[in-house]
């Protein structure tokens, strides 16, 4: 089997709202206040270490993304890619203090996994770090966070967040921040909705240059990205998006962006996400493997065989039937054999390309 390192999950945000349930009913048995529950595939998940181990997913990126409170809003939930455990999608701003408390919260569950379950589980935050963690058998975490609501706008935190582990952000999720305005959940639409970057976003992209931490354009605007491109001293790393050509949703990259990406030299995930991959925008899991490899073509005519890598997004939306938890991950490399990926390209694309990446920008 071939080794997987994936390039987005959300499995920290789903044991952290295990911990929010389990708070507001203390009496309930299936609260998980440790993260327990992702080494013992106890609760339902798309990403646990079970299924990693099953589907030789030795790591990734795990983000820490603060959700808004709760509220009906039908209208977007309609268009959003990320309905988790039934909640109705807030695309609302989130206070800097809530995002706070949730970042540090899922970082706590972090330390924790790696703390008293170390050989398992290990915090990494270099290229080094990784391998051997993989050579230990550890599930190798990359901390990531996803719209950077939890840094100050003054960054006066961000050294504290490197110092815990912190190696890659997101400056946006989908809905606006201190930083910059996130590209809205639609389709069919261009991601070129709304403005660029804030100065406070500017100074964020020059700090995380001069501190090595990864910037993800995944959930950027399209005025968010060029700005990003013209000032980032990086190479351009999108951790799990797709092909706009292909699937023409705002969230996706068009031909021109991946153009940018590979000529800075750096780097797309391929997102599983089923309203993502479609070419009907549609959230019906009813899908074949193979569109997958669409988007994995597409992005290999633009990026090259060292610019593509996979990131699922597993715990943070809906995937197609065959390919609905890591344990599934064999499925699509068979089909990357059956469509003529040779080996060398299959281990570049699940694996190398995101470890060489990192080696590059993070160290």
């Amino acid at each position: 089997m071939t080794n997987i390192f994936d390039g987005h999950n959300d499995a920290l945000l789903r044991l952290w709202r295990q911990n929010q349930q389990h708070n507001q009913h203390p009496n309930q048995q299936d609260g998980d206040i440790s993260g327990q529950s992702f080494i013992t595939g106890d609760s339902p998940a798309q990403l646990d270490l079970p299924k990693a181990r099953q589907g030789q997913m030795v790591g990734g990126f795990f983000a820490m993304f603060t959700p808004a409170p709760n509220k009906v809003i039908k209208d977007k939930a309609q268009n959003s890619n990320r309905q988790m455990a039934g909640d109705i999608l807030n695309l609302d701003p989130v206070d800097h203090h809530d995002a706070l408390h949730a970042t540090n919260a899922m970082f706590d569950i972090a330390d924790h996994l790696a703390a008293h379950y170390p050989g398992h589980m290990r915090i990494c935050r270099t290229a080094h770090d990784i391998r051997t963690a993989i050579s230990n058998q550890q599930m190798a975490m990359v901390m990531h966070i996803e719209g950077a609501e939890a840094i100050a706008p003054d960054l006066s935190n961000l050294d504290a967040f490197y110092d815990r582990g912190l190696r890659s952000i997101g400056p946006v999720w989908s809905r606006p921040n201190d930083f910059a305005y996130g590209v809205p959940f639609e389709y069919p639409s261009s991601p070129d909705i709304g403005g660029g970057l804030t100065d406070a976003g500017r100074a964020l992209i020059t700090a995380c240059n001069q501190k090595h931490i990864m910037i993800d354009l995944s959930h950027m605007n399209e005025a968010g990205f060029w700005d990003i491109a013209a000032l980032s001293t990086a190479p351009l790393v999108a951790t799990h998006s797709n092909a706009h050509s292909i699937c023409p949703a705002s969230r996706n990259l068009t031909n021109r962006q991946l153009d940018a990406i590979a000529e800075s030299g750096g780097l797309v995930g391929v997102n599983f996400a089923i309203g993502f991959l479609r070419p009907d925008g549609q959230k019906n899991p009813d899908m074949p493997v193979e569109v997958i490899i669409r988007h994995l073509d597409h992005l290999l005519t633009h990026l090259g065989e060292n610019g593509v890598a996979l990131g699922s997004d597993f715990d943070g939306a809906e995937m197609a039937n065959d390919l609905n938890t890591a344990a599934n991950l064999p499925v699509l490399v068979a089909a990357m054999r059956q469509a003529g990926y040779g080996d060398a390209l299959i281990t570049r694309i699940c694996h190398q390309n995101w470890i060489d990446m990192i080696e590059t920008v993070i160290g």
